[in-house]
C-alpha cells in the first residue's frame, strides 16, 4: 500500500493529562481544524480563547451518570470507525448525520496514579476510563483514515506531520501510532486487571496481563546480536525504573540489570542504621559490608573481591560524597546507583565521562510486593516478589552452643545478603562485611568451597596474615541436604551458620555442627534465586 495521505478537517480531544494542549490545540486551530471536546477539556480549550463543539452537542445528549456516559454514543464512534470511500458507510453517515473525526487525541483517567496514591477502592473504580479506551480502538482500527494520540510526548510529532504534507498525515505515521494506540490500552487495562487480582486476594489469576511504557531503547540486549528496550510497569516505587541518569554514557541491558540488582541488595540496609555498599559483577554481588561511612563501607565491600570488582556495579544507601567518589574513581567502574550525590562528589565523577551515575531520590522497598517475571518457551512463569525480611523471620536456634551477640549480626547480614545471590548460594561474613562469596553452582558444597577460596584470596590481597574466613558466620540460601557444605564452611573457619532448615537430614546437620563446635540458627525462610 502507497503511504496515502489524509487530510484532518476535525479533531476530537479529550484528554485527562492536559500538559501542552492548549498549544497543541491552538497549532490544529491555526489550520482550520474544527475541534469537539468533552467536559474538563473542553472547559480549558475555552478558557484558552479556542472555538469549541462540546460532544453534548455533537450527540444530543447530555453527560451523565456522573460523567460515566458521554463518548458512547453512534455519532461519535460512527465518524472514528466509518470506512471512508465506502459507500455502504457514507449512506450510513448521511442518513444519520454522523461527521467524519479526521483526530483523536485521548490520555486515559489516571487509573495508575490513582492506585500509587493509595486511593480507596470507590474512587479507583471511578477512575477506571471506559469511553477513552473504546475510542481509542475504534480510532487505531481505522487508522487508515484516523490519526489517534495518546500521549503527549506525540504532539509535536503530529504538528510537524501535518507542517510537513499540508493539513494531512501519512498512512506510515497513522499505522505507527495505531500500534501504540492498542500498546496503551493493553497496558492500562493490564494495570486494572492486575489491581482486580490483587484486591480479591488472587494471585493465580486465569489470565495474567504485563504491560509497560518505554523509558529507553538500548543498544542491544545481553549480546550484540539481541535487540532490546527497558520498559517501566505499573508497579510505582523507587529503583532503577526512578532513576535520573547524571553523567556517563548510555546504559547497556546488562548494566541495567545489574544495576537494579545491586539497588535491591543495598536497600536491605537502613541508611539510619548504617551506610552500606553493594558491588554487583554479572548479577551477582562480589563484595557487601556495612560502615560508619559510605567510604569504610566501600573499601569493606571492596575487599571480598577487588578482582571481580572491576568493571563493576556499585549501590550505595546514603548519599554519595566526596571521600568516597574519590575512592571508586581509583577502580574501573561502570554504574554508579545511590538516593543522591552532593556537589563534590559530581565534580570528582565528572573526570569519568564514561562512568555512570544514576540517582534514585530513595531506596527501594524490600518489603514491597510485586510481581517477578521469568520467560520461557512459548509463556512466562509468575511469582511474587521475595519480600521476605531476616529481621522479621521468628529464627531458631537448633544447635547446643547459642551464637554470640557479634555472630548473630553477623548472620542476619549474611542471610540478608544470599537472597541476593545466585543460587546455589554461600556467603561469609564477619563484622558486617562479606569475606566470601560463592554463586550460583549445581552443588551446595561447591559454593561453600568457592566462598572459602574467595575469602583466602581477599586476606592474601589484602596482605592480611590472618585468613578473613575465621571467626566468620555462613548463611546458605537453602538448607544443607548433608553435612559436607557446612563441614566445609567449619573447616575454613566459620563459626556460625545460618540456613532455612527443612531437610530430612536436618539432624544429621546439627550433630555435625554440634560436633564441630558451630552455632547454628533455622530461620524456615529458603531464598533461592535463578
Amino acid at each position: 500500500m502507497t503511504d496515502k495521505l489524509r487530510l484532518i478537517t476535525r479533531a476530537l480531544l479529550s484528554v485527562s493529562d492536559k500538559t501542552g494542549l492548549i498549544e497543541f490545540a491552538r497549532e490544529l486551530d491555526r489550520r482550520g481544524i474544527a475541534l469537539v471536546s468533552t467536559g474538563g477539556t473542553s472547559k480549558a480549550l475555552v478558557e484558552g480563547g479556542l472555538a469549541v463543539v462540546d460532544v453534548a452537542d455533537l450527540t444530543g445528549f447530555p453527560e451523565m451518570m456522573d460523567g460515566r456516559v458521554k463518548t458512547l454514543h453512534p455519532k461519535v464512534h460512527g465518524g472514528l470507525l466509518a470506512v471512508r470511500e465506502n459507500p455502504a458507510h457514507e449512506a450510513a453517515m448521511l442518513a444519520h448525520g454522523i461527521t467524519p473525526i479526521d483526530l483523536l487525541v485521548v490520555n486515559l483517567y489516571p487509573f495508575e496514579a490513582t492506585i500509587a496514591r493509595g486511593a480507596s477502592f470507590p474512587d479507583c473504580i471511578e477512575n477506571i476510563d471506559v469511553g477513552g479506551p473504546a475510542m481509542i480502538r475504534g480510532a487505531a482500527k481505522n487508522f487508515d483514515a484516523v490519526t489517534v494520540v495518546v500521549d503527549v510526548e506525540d504532539y509535536a510529532a503530529v504538528l510537524a506531520e501535518l507542517a510537513e504534507h499540508e493539513g494531512a498525515t501519512r498512512f506510515s505515521f497513522r499505522k505507527a501510532l495505531a500500534q501504540k494506540a492498542f500498546a496503551r490500552t493493553a497496558t492500562y487495562d493490564a494495570v486494572i486487571s492486575n489491581w482486580f487480582a490483587a484486591e480479591i486476594g488472587e494471585t493465580a489469576p486465569a489470565y495474567r496481563a504485563l504491560g509497560g511504557k518505554k523509558i529507553m531503547s538500548l543498544r542491544y540486549g545481553e549480546n550484540p546480536h539481541q535487540s532490546a528496550a527497558f520498559y517501566a510497569s505499573a508497579e510505582q516505587g523507587t529503583g532503577i525504573t526512578s532513576a535520573r541518569q547524571m553523567q556517563g554514557k548510555e546504559l547497556s541491558y546488562n548494566n541495567v540489570a545489574d544495576t537494579d540488582a545491586a539497588f535491591e541488595l543495598v536497600a536491605e540496609f537502613d541508611p539510619a542504621e548504617s551506610a552500606a555498599v553493594a558491588i554487583i559483577k554479572h548479577a551477582n554481588p562480589c563484595g557487601v559490608a556495612m560502615g560508619a561511612s559510605l567510604e569504610e563501607a566501600y573499601r569493606l565491600a571492596l575487599r571480598c573481591d577487588p578482582v571481580s570488582a572491576f568493571g563493576g556495579i556499585i549501590a550505595l544507601n546514603r548519599t554519595l560524597d566526596a571521600a568516597t567518589a574519590r575512592e571508586i574513581v581509583k577502580v574501573f567502574t561502570e554504574v554508579i546507583i545511590a538516593p543522591a550525590a552532593d556537589e563534590e562528589a559530581l565534580a570528582i565523577l565528572a573526570t569519568k565521562q564514561n562512568l555512570r551515575l544514576l540517582v534514585t531520590g530513595g531506596l527501594p522497598d524490600p518489603r514491597r510486593a510485586g510481581l517477578v517475571i521469568k520467560p520461557v518457551s512459548g509463556g512466562f512463569l509468575a511469582q511474587s516478589r521475595d519480600n521476605a525480611v531476616v529481621d522479621d523471620m521468628d529464627l531458631r536456634i537448633v544447635s547446643k552452643r547459642a551464637p554470640t551477640a557479634a555472630e548473630l549480626a553477623d548472620l542476619k547480614f549474611a542471610f540478608r545478603i544470599v537472597k541476593h545471590v545466585k543460587s546455589n548460594a554461600i556467603v561469609y561474613a564477619k563484622d558486617g562485611a562479606t569475606v566470601g562469596i560463592g554463586a550460583g553452582q549445581m552443588s551446595r558444597v561447591d559454593s561453600s568451597r568457592i566462598a572459602a577460596q574467595k575469602a583466602t584470596e581477599a586476606t592474601q590481597a589484602a596482605g592480611l596474615s590472618e585468613n578473613l574466613a575465621k571467626g566468620s558466620a555462613v548463611a546458605s540460601d537453602a538448607f544443607f541436604p548433608f553435612a559436607d557444605g557446612l563441614l566445609a564452611a567449619a573447616e575454613a573457619g566459620a563459626t556460625a551458620v545460618i540456613q532455612p532448615g527443612g531437610s530430612m537430614r536436618d539432624e544429621d546437620v546439627i550433630k555435625a555442627a554440634d560436633d564441630a563446635g558451630l552455632a547454628m540458627v533455622f530461620t524456615g525462610y529458603r531464598h533461592f534465586r535463578h
